[in-house]
């Protein structure tokens, strides 16, 4: 098959993007959301392949900065817009627009690559392992009660128009970004999405509404969310869908979640994209009737393993060398001395051995080797090793990345 596999240009942009939405369904955008994509999408570091005239595959890779262990922020490709039209499956599409996009990531210098994967199923050949979960939940509010801790009546909570506190809101989340590995930093224009609210995709709730808390004048958090008003025979049973929630500290984020409980005329709260370890789950009353669920969310492929270890920090300084094989990125494949917070290529025996897309897994600090040992992705070759290595990667906060992209 002869295709043409190249960047993207500006005046291509409305006919690659058709593409893709065809490619997950077909389904029209809202005008406002369109415009949008269009303007973040960076089309130098996008790709389009066609058959003639056609475009029948796309990839995009935003220009982010990602927070990693020990609080730096460091560039990372947000791999995006992914897609092969159906007419053109199974011919090697897929596999050589990731080919040329890792190689130019690496060109570009960024350590990392990382992706919302649509189907997981798909990146694994590639090398990106499942980096981050988050919890979806959908909390009986008539039945949950929050025990909140000391100060959060100190709180004052006051309503505010989205766009009116979109800069002190970003502030906050800017503060926060160094504290849990996973987060991107906003680049110029995210901002933006978090205000996106189109009325066609309502679905009978509110306008987006946002609440900021309040402690001595400082704006120490908010909450964007939107109400749903449902009745049935016994009375009402509305709906809260949390948008966001992000506060300072634990009293600031009890505050606004309490809030969201109390909304009058809901039985429900819905939050979606919460970290693993959101305080609020060791608050509520019964954990039972908040409707649990994990989902995979940021896959992380280690483009520069030697870079990408030196990015962050480490717990211990004990001493464990590394083989990692990567059958897609050769140059990374080898051995790497992990000692002090130091790496460097070596050709000393290896006390463990492991693929890159479970170094991707491992990488943000939510999982641990020993998990990935006991379903035969990690090799102890020295003992021990193994309990060195889950010493040196994990964190005080589980990865979490807020962002579906």
């Amino acid at each position: 098959m002869a295709t043409d596999l190249r960047q993207l240009r500006q005046d291509e942009w409305n006919g690659w993007y058709d593409t893709l939405l065809r490619a997950f369904g077909g389904v029209h955008e809202s005008p406002e959301e369109r415009e949008l994509w269009d303007e973040l999408t960076e089309v130098d570091r996008s790709l389009g392949v066609w058959d003639g005239e056609e475009c029948i595959g796309t990839a995009g890779a935003f220009s982010f900065r990602l927070s990693v262990p020990g609080g730096a922020v460091v560039p990372a490709a947000g791999v995006t817009m992914v897609s092969v039209a159906a007419t053109h499956r199974r011919r090697g599409v897929l596999t050589s627009m990731m080919r040329r996009q890792l190689d130019d990531i690496r060109s570009w210098g960024e350590p990392l690559a990382v992706l919302t994967a649509t189907e997981p199923v798909i990146y694994g050949r590639f090398g990106y392992g499942i980096g981050t979960f988050h919890v979806n939940a959908e909390i009986d509010s008539r039945r949950v009660r929050l025990s909140v801790p000391p100060g959060t009546d100190e709180v004052r909570l006051r309503y505010a128009a989205p766009a009116d506190v979109l800069d002190a809101c970003e502030e906050v989340y800017a503060r926060l970004v160094p504290q849990r590995p996973g987060m991107p930093a906003r680049q110029p224009g995210w901002e933006k999405l978090m205000l996106l609210d189109p009325p066609s995709e309502r679905k009978g709730a509110s306008p987006l509404q946002c609440v900021i808390a309040e402690r001595d004048g400082e704006t120490v958090g908010y909450a964007r969310f939107s109400v749903k008003p449902d009745w049935d025979h016994s009375g009402p049973k509305g709906t809260v869908t949390v948008r966001q929630l992000e506060g300072l500290d634990p009293a600031a984020r009890a505050a606004l979640w309490r809030f969201l409980f109390d909304i009058d005329l809901t039985s429900q709260v819905i939050a979606y994209r919460r970290p693993v370890d959101d305080a609020w789950q060791y608050q509520v009353s019964d954990i039972r009737r908040c409707g649990l669920r994990t989902k995979d969310v940021l896959h992380v492929r280690l483009v520069d393993v030697g870079a990408a270890l030196q990015a962050r920090t480490y717990q211990t300084p004990v001493d464990v060398v590394f083989e990692v094989e990567d059958t897609f990125c050769p140059w990374n494949a080898g051995r790497y001395r992990l000692a002090g917070g130091a790496v460097e290529r070596t050709g000393a025996e290896p006390d463990l051995v492991l693929d890159v897309e479970a170094l991707g897994a491992v990488y943000l600090g939510g999982f641990g080797f020993t998990q990935l040992a006991q379903a035969g992705r990690v090799f102890e070759h020295t003992a021990g090793a193994l309990r060195r290595g889950d010493a040196l990667f994990r964190g005080d906060q589980a990865p979490w990345c807020p962002e579906i992209f």
